[in-house]
């Protein structure tokens, strides 16, 4: 199993772009930053890659 993804909450900008591409994953914090969810399985949702190529900001690390 590959890890989870990474959410550098320093690079973050909040636009929720990876929540709304892979919500089984992502979700956006009560300061607006995204985070990945506790239970996230990256391999099992097949939208990681896709989450962290669409990061404006290159914040996800996967």
């Amino acid at each position: 199993m590959a890890a989870n993804p990474v959410v550098d909450p320093d690079l973050c900008i909040g636009c929720g772009l990876c929540a709304e591409i892979c919500p089984d994953v992502f979700e956006m914090n009560d300061e607006g930053i995204a985070q990945v969810k506790e239970d996230a399985d990256c391999d099992g949702a097949g939208c990681c890659q896709d989450a962290a190529d669409s990061c404006p900001v290159d914040a996800i690390s996967l």
